[in-house]
């Protein structure tokens, strides 16, 4: 307890102070909503990972690849290659320059003013605030779950607890303070969790070792899983099973696309002086983005050899199938108590950069897409600030009643659920938006409602995992699903985004385009 208190202090008192500065240094909307347009390229690079990168991907996706095997380290490499790489490469520059000339200050008032369209920009915002909780919850519960585990606290306790430090600096401090404690909590846990992956190579006797002997322990995995079509825990699934289309479409592209689509990543552009920036970001949060879910995927596949090796038991089996539960113990059982006081203190670094931006979203996606664009219809008032507090606050609730409610085994279905809505809904929009001049409202408008309708449908009567919860297929049809396999395995984004992307295009050469004044204004500075 003491090193726990000790840590806890240190952290707690540098993130306050700042927040602290971050709240000195907000005196306009702009400050309050981009950070004033002039953040530091390592402290955007950082903070992008750490918003990223969350509990989701250490606890929620450490325990998937925990039953999965190393297949889920392709979530890696997207992760790299789209998450970091095309998002700021081929998006992030020109939302940076399409923002600064519409003066957009939200993700949705940027595809609203570049469409001419305060439907698209309030229909987009009450996606995120309706759906974004849910996502936070996900986040929230990875840190309780670990706090329940390591303090024997009940998890309704902790949940509530930590949901009210996070709400506490985000209300108070605006994005400048967020992106200062996420730039901060970045570099913990770049440090701790490198630590872990040494660790656990050292204790399972090194790399070549512990590569073998995971393979050993395949005819130990369960019967339900081989015939799902689980191979292996350093081999792919069997091509076109369950248990493939899975991995593959829900897992890794459902999250590794999806996260185009994501506002408050896409906002982080806008808080760039210059290209220039964007550029030197690029390697601080690609090696941050390696060095957490690389680790959190490889650590969690490890576990099985650690475990076995201990308890001639797999992880699945000590935390009886919540597998929300095997890093926090893994962490728990085999770590010096100096240093799961120390990760502890990580994961609250990694939930409170991922919550911050989560709710500091939230709140502006209330008061300036909904509150000033479909209530005021456009007018702008000067109490804009007070009423985003306001936002934050309603979300803060809102995370808190999902979050009590979702059941276990749940951070990375909820993670991959917002991921993959996202992609659907807003990726061909904001593509075309970027880069097409011919792009018009009446197709923003139809490939948004279309990717979020469809998406939500077949979550609703086709993608078992998520009609099996809701209910209703079963209410209407006395079935989980309206489809066999494969189709019941198949990530809603990978029928939705297609049809979106078409959609775009073929509504857009027979609808009236955008004014022209609007196009030369938005392509400015690109």
């Amino acid at each position: 307890m003491f090193y726990l208190i000790t840590f806890t202090l240190i952290y707690l008192v540098i993130t306050v102070y700042l927040s602290y500065l971050g709240y000195r240094r907000t005196t306009t909307v702009s400050d309050y909503m981009l950070a004033g347009r002039q953040v530091h390229p390592v402290t955007m690079g950082l903070s992008y990972g750490a918003t990223h990168i969350s509990t989701s991907a250490i606890i929620g996706f450490g325990g998937v690849s925990a039953l999965y095997g190393f297949s889920l380290s392709w979530l890696t490499v997207l992760n790299i290659m789209i998450g970091i790489w095309v998002a700021f490469v081929v998006f992030g520059k020109r939302t940076r320059k399409m923002g600064k000339a519409l003066d957009a200050h939200t993700f949705p008032e940027l595809l609203g003013r570049r469409y001419e369209s305060r439907f698209v920009q309030g229909f987009s915002g009450l996606v995120i605030l309706i759906f974004m909780p849910v996502y936070a919850a996900a986040v929230l519960i990875g840190i309780s779950r670990f706090i329940e585990v390591y303090l024997n606290i009940p998890f309704s306790t902790a949940y509530l607890a930590f949901l009210l430090i996070t709400a506490c600096y985000v209300i108070w401090g605006g994005l400048k303070g967020v992106l200062y404690t996420s730039a901060f909590q970045g570099i913990i846990m770049v440090v701790v969790m490198a630590a872990v992956g040494i660790y656990t190579y050292h204790v399972a006797g090194g790399v070549v070792n512990a590569h073998e002997a995971l393979t050993k322990l395949t005819s130990f995995i369960p019967q339900y899983l081989k015939e799902a079509g689980h191979r292996g825990f350093t081999s792919m699934p069997a091509a076109a099973s369950p248990v493939w289309w899975y991995v593959i479409t829900t897992m890794i592209m459902g999250v590794g696309v999806g996260v185009i689509g994501q506002p408050q990543l896409s906002v982080r552009f806008m808080t760039l002086k210059s290209d220039r920036e964007i550029n030197r970001s690029i390697p601080f949060a690609a090696i941050f983005v390696l060095l957490t879910t690389g680790v959190a995927f490889t650590v969690g596949a490890l576990t099985n050899v650690i475990f076995y090796s201990n308890y001639t038991e797999l992880p699945i089996a000590a935390v009886q199938g919540n597998i929300d539960k095997i890093i926090p113990l893994y962490i728990d059982r085999f770590y010096p108590r100096w240093f799961v006081a120390l990760f502890l203190v990580t994961l609250m670094s990694a939930a409170m950069s991922a919550n911050s931006s989560h709710f500091h979203t939230l709140g502006t996606s209330l008061s300036r897409d909904i509150f000033e664009q479909a209530l005021l219809k456009g007018k702008s008032v000067a109490e804009i600030t007070i009423v985003t507090r306001v936002g934050i606050v309603f979300s803060i609730f809102s995370t808190l009643f999902i979050g009590l409610i979702l059941p276990e085994s749940i951070i990375a279905v909820a993670t991959a659920f917002f991921f993959s809505l996202c992609g659907a809904t807003f990726i061909p929009a904001y593509l075309f938006g970027l880069y097409w001049k011919k792009g018009t409202k009446a197709a923003a408008k139809a490939s948004i409602l279309c990717g979020f309708f469809i998406s939500l449908f077949w979550m609703l009567f086709f993608h078992e995992q998520e009609s099996q919860a809701f209910g209703l297929c079963r209410f209407f049809f006395r079935s989980n699903t309206l489809a066999g396999h494969p189709w019941n395995m198949i990530d809603p984004q990978i029928i939705a985004l297609p049809i979106s992307f078409i959609v775009f295009v073929v509504v857009s050469l027979v609808t009236r385009p955008v004014r022209e004044e609007t196009i030369k204004n938005a392509f400015r500075h690109i």
